[in-house]
This record gives C-alpha cells, structure tokens and sequence, in this order.
C-alpha cells in the first residue's frame, strides 16, 4: 500500500470521526512529480512565496504550504549536488521550485497595480512597472513544469536565519547583507528576487566573497545538468530532460 493512499485513507477516516462535512484535501501528485524531501530530506526548504516574506508581500496563490515539489529528474539532480556539496561543508537551501500557473499570473496582476509607499526594498533601482520588460518577471515560466529551481548555499551547520519581523525596516535587496532581510545563506551581494543588475550572474558590482560564493554554486549546478538564468545568480533550470513537461496549476500541499 502507497504512502499517499495510506495517507488518503487515514485523511478520510479523521473526517469521518472528527468535523462532519470536512473535505478531504487531495495529496496525489501529478505523473512525474516528487516532493524533494522524498528524495533528499537534507537539502533545506525556505520557501518564500507560501509567506509574506516575498516581492508582493503576501502568501502567493497556490502555495497552500511550503513544500518543494519538481520533477522526479530534477529531484534526484539535486541530490547529487547536495552530496557533491556535503564534503565542502555545504548544503542546498531552495527558495522556490514548481511554480502554478495561478502564482504566475498572480505575478503579472501584480505587476500592474500601483505600488504603495514604501514599497521598493526588492528592486531598489528601477520602476515595479518595468520589471516585466526588464526580464525579471515573465507571463510564463518553466517553473510551472517543474523544471527549474531558485537556490543558494547554506553552510552545513548553518543555524535557523533570524525569523522576518513584520513591520522592521530592511535596507534595499542590494544593501550590505547585515542590514538586507535576514537570511543564513552564504553571501552573494544581494538576498533573493533581488529585481537588480546587481542580480546578475556576472555582475561586476559584487565583491570578490560574492564572486566566489556564486562561483561555488554555479560549479556545483553546471556538474549536474543546470543551465543558470544570467539575470538571477539564484534561478536555475535542469537541461538533463529531453523535453519539458507541460505547465501545471495544481496547488502546493503537504
């Protein structure tokens, strides 16, 4: 018996013996799709767009709870990589992986409505308004097929980054990385979906620590088939399948 129809079965029967009239919240994935703690419960998960702590500051449509799902292929990558990261002291921590269409679209709706006063920390030089033509936000995204993955490097025995606090003033995605939001990943110059040049694999405003820590983790992606997105030293797309599936809108449960 599967763990997924095991976990149906008992769902049901809390059901039946608990509320009356509770639904039942289907778990099954679609054909292809893994939940990465499945395959590599070590490689951490912070993702972003199931709190408020993202560009559009809110819980983004979709993302019901905090879990990394992707493509069989893509999870069983990330496994190599973090065991090929292992002797270096250290570890994967992924921001976003399957995205749904809803969340996309979520974004561009975004996009489009005016921004409010003191809003800028995630693209400190530039309009929210040009951000779609700037590339930073796209009305597709391979996400939506599992295929790509937004990551940084933690140091194994990283501790838990101090938690957001509502209402704190954080400095711009770009700032020095003691006064950007908190965050326990190495340093790459800027913090993630930082909409900035500043953003940019290569970009030529970074230190020479931030150089290095991209370097670091651009090796260890690039060994294991994933091609890196020039504008986000964070997002990556797995180029080992030989087509990609087609863009989902299924909701991220547990």
């Amino acid at each position: 018996m599967s763990r997924v129809f095991l976990a149906s079965i008992m769902c049901f029967a809390g059901c039946l013996f608990t509320t009356p009239g509770c639904s039942i919240e289907l778990t099954r994935l679609p054909a292809g799709f893994v939940r990465l703690r499945d395959i590599d419960e070590t490689i951490v998960q912070d993702i972003r767009y199931a709190t408020a702590t993202n560009f559009t500051g809110a819980v983004v449509p979709g993302y019901q709870a905090g879990e990394c799902i992707l493509l069989r292929e893509v999870a069983e990558a990330l496994k190599l990589v973090q065991s090929d990261l292992r002797p270096r002291d250290l570890s994967l921590k992924v921001y976003d992986c399957y995205r749904p269409v809803r969340a996309v679209k979520a974004f561009m709706q975004w996009v489009r409505t005016p921004a409010t006063p003191g809003e800028g920390r995630y693209w400190p030089r530039t309009q929210r308004g040009d951000l779609v033509k700037l590339g930073y936000i796209a009305s597709n995204s391979i996400h939506s097929t599992g295929a790509a993955v937004d990551l940084t490097l933690v140091p194994l025995t990283a501790t838990q980054a101090t938690p957001f606090r509502a209402g704190a003033v954080y400095a711009g995605c770009n700032a020095a990385s003691f006064a950007r939001e908190p965050d326990n990943g190495l340093d790459m110059g800027t913090s993630f979906d930082c909409f900035d040049k500043m953003s940019y694999a290569d970009s030529a405003e970074i230190t020479a620590e931030h150089r290095e820590n991209r370097r670091l983790l651009l090796e260890a992606m690039l060994a294991r088939s994933f091609k890196n997105y020039f504008r986000e030293w964070w997002h990556f797309i797995y180029v080992g399948v030989p087509r990609l599936a087609k863009a989902q809108d299924f909701v991220i449960t547990k």
